[in-house]
């Protein structure tokens, strides 16, 4: 089999070796390529490959289309959504995530924003910088607050141990979740959880049921001063709309992971000036740890596909 890498892993170049060592041991060839966003480029680099491996760089249709040897896409993600399964589908290609690697980084990420924004950490930093004082930036504390999770999936049932451990009541929308065997929250449509939360965190796969669901009316539910946190995926939320809450005061603040695009974000972008608002650019899922199990998920489920097993299946 040729087995071809799209973009780095994020991972050390020795690490990367010692999981292809067994791969070319066993007489398969492999390439590792530079991420690139140009169809032509991608079709150069894999029109020939058995098997295709990338993180999240986006993989259209012209590209699978265009490789008519491919067997299988081993996506180093949770999210396929950059992928374009319809074109796999019509292949016939298989298609495995990496569902598992990020819980704890995505999970560790959401309590950081919650935390940074409810003590105005990036406000008094800025401050003291300024040889300044705290005045009128006293904070509040997580104990106590009513997180609403829209999303309890692996990452948001770990977010909910969290915030459950730091004395919150957890809700979570059951029109959008799944249900784990926790007791640790409580589910409500999500009509019904909106009034009540002071912290909205989104841990919810994007499709045609969540694209838009945090928009103008839903933010015109929430409780006045709420804080959102989005770590899921970027249309998920109205851009427009979400900035509108923040300047009105509606939303008290937002630490927002993931946007409509890939950063780097247009300077004119809404979320870069919006008041008491964390950005970051796409990297809840970012660690050391987690890029090290990413890698260990990706190469066990190729090499369980090459025996004939197919772990983690997409498609």
């Amino acid at each position: 089999m040729k087995i071809v890498l799209l973009e780095s892993l994020g991972i050390p170049p020795e690490a990367l070796a010692r999981r292809t060592a067994p791969l070319t041991a066993a007489g398969h060839t492999f390439a590792a390529f530079e991420r690139s966003a140009d169809p032509a480029v991608l079709i150069q680099h894999s029109q020939d490959a058995d098997v295709l491996m990338l993180a999240n760089m986006p993989l259209p249709g012209q590209v699978i289309r265009a490789c008519k040897q491919l067997k299988f896409i081993d996506v180093a993600f949770t999210g396929v959504d950059h992928v374009d399964l319809a074109a796999a589908k019509e292949m016939g290609v298989a298609v495995s995530n990496a569902s598992g690697y990020s819980n704890d980084s995505v999970a560790e990420l959401t309590l950081c924003m919650a935390l940074s924004l409810l003590r105005n950490l990036p406000q008094v930093d800025a401050r003291c910088r300024e040889g300044k004082t705290k005045d009128g930036l006293v904070g509040r504390e997580l104990r106590g607050k009513t997180v609403g999770l829209v999303g309890t999936g692996a990452i948001g049932a770990r977010v909910a141990e969290l915030f459950a451990a730091f004395g919150c009541r957890v809700l979570a929308a059951n029109d959008h979740s799944r249900k784990p065997s926790t007791a640790l929250i409580t589910y409500l449509p999500l009509a019904e959880l909106l009034p009540q939360v002071d912290i909205l965190s989104l841990h919810c796969p994007l499709n045609e049921g969540t694209r838009g669901l945090i928009g103008a009316q839903a933010l015109s539910r929430i409780k006045r001063g709420a804080i959102l946190i989005n770590a899921a995926r970027g249309p998920v939320v109205d851009t427009a709309a979400l900035a509108e809450a923040l300047h009105s005061g509606q939303l008290g603040g937002a630490g927002i992971d993931v946007f409509e695009t890939e950063p780097p974000l247009p300077t004119d972008h809404p979320l870069l000036h919006t008041p008491n608002t964390i950005v970051t650019p796409h990297v809840a899922f970012a660690t050391k740890e987690s890029m090290e199990k990413r890698a260990d998920i990706v190469f066990r489920s190729l090499q369980l596909w090459l025996q004939g097993e197919q772990i983690n299946k997409v498609l």
